[in-house]
This record gives C-alpha cells, sequence and structure tokens, in this order.
C-alpha cells in the first residue's frame, strides 16, 4: 500500500502522459445516473485553467484497490497530508491551510465514519456530474449519496475542481493564497457549509495547529513548483510468537514511537495474532 504522499510517484513521466484519464463510473442500483457537464469557471493561483492545472499536477492512475488509512489524531494526520495540501496549493491556488483545516473538520481528522468507508475527506456528495464510485451515508438526510474514492488523494484533488470549478466560490481565487482568514470566510459566503460558525473552526485549527506555515512555504517556493513528496509503503506484520514491539521496529527500521503512533498503543505490550500496521520509506 502506498502511505503518505507516495501517490506523486514519478512527476516526470506523469507529464508526459497524454493527459487526464477519466475516473471509472459505477452504478449501484437505485442511484441517479448522472453526466459530466459543467466547465471551469475560475482561474487557479498561477493562472492556468483547471484543465491545465491537471496537466500540470497529475494524479497517479486509480490501481483500483480501496486503500485504508489509520490516523491516530490530528498530528497524523497533518503529517500524513500537509504535502498533498501543499501539492494542491500549487495546482489550484487553494491555501494548503484551508485544505488541511477543511479536512481535519470534515472528516474528522481522517477518521470519521464516512471517510473510513468512502476517504471522503471533504464531505462532498455526489451532486449532478459525478461519474465515480459512491456509497450512502446519513447526513443532513438518511442515505445520502456521498463519493468514493479509492485513495485519500483523489479526494483532495476532487476538493481542489470542486472550488475551482464552480463560480459560486470564483471569488475566492481573488484573495491572497496566505490570506486563510479570508477564504474561511468566504468559503461560509459561498454557502460550503450552513454552519455559522464554519470560518471560526477554520481558522481555530489552523492557529492552533500552525498551518498557515504550510501555505508560507508554498508561496515562498513558487505556486507552480513542483516538489516531489515522499514515498512511504505501508503494510502489516501478523505478530508471532516471540515477538516485540522492539524487534519488530528494528526488523523494520521504524522507531517504536511510530509503531505506537501507527497502531494507536498506549504502551509496548502486543499479543499472538495481533495485525499492526508498518509504516517504512522507499
Amino acid at each position: 500500500m502506498i502511505r503518505r504522499i507516495g501517490y506523486v510517484l514519478i512527476v516526470a513521466l506523469l507529464l508526459s502522459s497524454c493527459g487526464a484519464k477519466k475516473r471509472r463510473s459505477t452504478q449501484k442500483k437505485g442511484a441517479p445516473v448522472v453526466v459530466r457537464t459543467e466547465k471551469p469557471t475560475a482561474k487557479p493561483a498561477n493562472d492556468l485553467d483547471t484543465e491545465e492545472a491537471r496537466d500540470l499536477f497529475p494524479m497517479p492512475e486509480d490501481t483500483g484497490r480501496f486503500e485504508r488509512f489509520p490516523i491516530s489524531d490530528t498530528e497524523d494526520y497533518i503529517d500524513n497530508f500537509a504535502e498533498i495540501a501543499q501539492y494542491e496549493m500549487r495546482a489550484f491556488g487553494i491555501p494548503a491551510s484551508i485544505t488541511l483545516a477543511q479536512g481535519i473538520l470534515e472528516s474528522g481528522s481522517g477518521r470519521g465514519e464516512l471517510t473510513l468507508k468512502t476517504n471522503n475527506h471533504f464531505g462532498i456528495k455526489c451532486h449532478t456530474g459525478w461519474q465515480g464510485e459512491f456509497d450512502f451515508h446519513d447526513d443532513d438526510a438518511k442515505g445520502e449519496c456521498f463519493r468514493k474514492y479509492n485513495h485519500p488523494m483523489y479526494s483532495f484533488r476532487d476538493h481542489s475542481i470542486f472550488l475551482s470549478t464552480r463560480s459560486r466560490y470564483a471569488f475566492l481565487f481573488n484573495y491572497r493564497r496566505d490570506d486563510y482568514k479570508r477564504w474561511a470566510h468566504g468559503l461560509r459566503q459561498a454557502g460550503y457549509a450552513t454552519d455559522r460558525k464554519y470560518p471560526e473552526k477554520l481558522i481555530a485549527i489552523i492557529e492552533r495547529y500552525n498551518l498557515h506555515e504550510y501555505d508560507e512555504a508554498v508561496v515562498d517556493t513558487g505556486l507552480s513548483t513542483v516538489r516531489q513528496p515522499k514515498q512511504y509503503d505501508v503494510f502489516t506484520h501478523t505478530v508471532e510468537k516471540g515477538d516485540t514491539l522492539y524487534g519488530i521496529s528494528r526488523r523494520y527500521d521504524i522507531s517504536v514511537d511510530e509503531l505506537r503512533r501507527l497502531n494507536n498503543l498506549n504502551d509496548n505490550i502486543i499479543s499472538i495474532g495481533q495485525v499492526l500496521n508498518i509504516r517504512v520509506s522507499q
């Protein structure tokens, strides 16, 4: 399994491909058939239109496997998704701090029920025009249709496209890319959320975790600068007789603290048959 931002793969190879591929569409019994009709209505910060941004900042092809991401807490969420939020900021001009704060709030730091079963980090519903997979979840009404992704990276990209292709959000792209406060209030003004305190919640998350620093890093290096993020593999280890957390950490060259964090362990006690998540850098 690919962990963290290993999904950006080899950018040069992707750039030489023949363009963005359409997603697989999956129809389920009783669900409406939708078609893609919308065109971009807003310009990303680097003056690329949405199709150009997709081409210059591509996503790897979907493997077709649903990847599960065990997230222990908000810091772990940020550690895993900050780089993809910055990648999206370079492509579409949406502040990384806003993307991260929305993801944290909407997904329960990656641990909410909807996110766990759909990898949908932003609570985006199917809407007319959605051709991808979907699932049903009780939200404002019972059994609403939500978009489903095999990997969280596609959720982040869809969030970028969602904001940059709808006219009601177009004015946001006139704001400075590091002005997270105006973006937070602008999202509420545009109707992204009905919660009157939505802007204050986003701002509080950003300032508590210093997420604005990710915006500043992108602005300092240039919005359209592509940086290849780190790559990680995630797999599992089934505890056998004689295994210790320290021994497993040595075997896979990972710290005991990281093992505990990945597996929500409060101590070093493990049991035979227990399945542990392991993450190693490539």
